[in-house]
């Protein structure tokens, strides 16, 4: 029965599903509070175009949006599989939010602070540590201070930061945690791995989780689309997988025949037509599946 109790929902179904209510909001302030390093209140959970409702949207890719008590916008995005041109999609939905959150005639003043924070479940690329965090900062190019800038406010002149006003970003790589949980960030990567919490833990939410994110708590209904969830992801890993080393053994015979191009060219081509198919059946994004096949995003439309 102990095993039961241990099994704990994923935290991209949590945000999903669970997190959005308020009577939940303390697991997903424990998590900000771990990862921004300070103490996060949420006031509201906002709507945005990115946030996927059912098990038919792409299931890749599972964002929240949130307020906090100080007027800030917080975005959660959990990604667990790749996806072409990452960097400049995570600038793009902060670019978004700030535009959604000031009114036209509005004054700059308005501009409200992003914290972008990023889940990753693939190698996005080298680096020894599992946690970066990325500010905008303007530094002197021979004196090497940061530049502070005056600004009016309250008829009184302050100075002001450039990392206080403009976004901050973080990106989690979850596959290079490799360490013992003895922090609470620590204990927070643990979870976000591989579902474990620490019985005694005091980690900010994580305690809260222990009771609000017990897998046989949810009704069976809810435990059967989880489950339907995890497999959807299963597959789709599995069939990306597939996909990559039939390329690269394709590749190898190619290399050895090459008397036979025009031959093997064909039908890599059939057999590329064939992944993206089965690619498409299980809602990959286009973009995906012509960077593991090779075929243009037209061709991919036209299958």
């Amino acid at each position: 029965m102990e095993e039961l109790q241990d099994r704990y929902i994923r935290f991209d179904w949590a945000i999903k599903r669970l997190l959005r209510q308020k009577a939940n909001f303390d697991v997903l302030e424990g998590f900000l509070t771990v990862f921004l390093g300070e103490k996060i209140t949420i006031v509201e959970i906002l709507e945005s175009e990115g946030n996927q409702q059912s098990a038919e949207d792409k299931f890749n890719r599972v964002d929240i949006k949130a307020r906090n008590s100080k007027d800030e916008i917080i975005i959660i995005e959990i990604q667990n599989t790749r996806e072409l041109f990452y960097l400049e999609r995570i600038l793009y939905g902060v670019a978004k939010a700030i535009t959604e959150h000031i009114s036209l005639g509005e004054t700059y003043y308005k501009v409200k602070k992003i914290y972008s924070i990023s889940i990753l479940y693939f190698d996005i690329g080298k680096g020894s540590d599992y946690l970066y965090h990325g500010q905008n900062h303007f530094v002197g190019v021979h004196t090497g201070d940061r530049l502070q800038v005056n600004v009016k406010e309250k008829n009184a002149i302050i100075q002001r930061m450039p990392a206080e006003i403009f976004p901050e970003y973080i990106l989690i790589r979850v596959n290079e945690f490799d360490k013992v949980a003895l922090t609470p960030l620590e204990e927070w990567m643990k979870y976000l791995k591989d579902g474990t919490i620490c019985p005694d833990t005091s980690a900010p939410g994580l305690s809260e989780a222990r009771e609000k994110l017990k897998y046989y708590s949810m009704s069976p209904k809810e435990r059967m689309a989880y489950d339907e969830h995890l497999n959807a992801m299963m597959i789709q890993n599995d069939v990306l997988d597939s996909a990559k080393l039939e390329g690269r053994l394709e590749g190898i015979a190619e290399g050895k025949a090459e008397g036979i191009a025009e031959g093997k060219a064909e039908g890599k081509v059939e057999r590329s037509i064939e992944i993206a198919q089965n690619l498409k059946h299980i809602n990959i994004p286009v973009e995906q599946i012509a960077n593991v096949t090779g075929l243009s995003i037209e061709e991919i439309e036209r299958i």
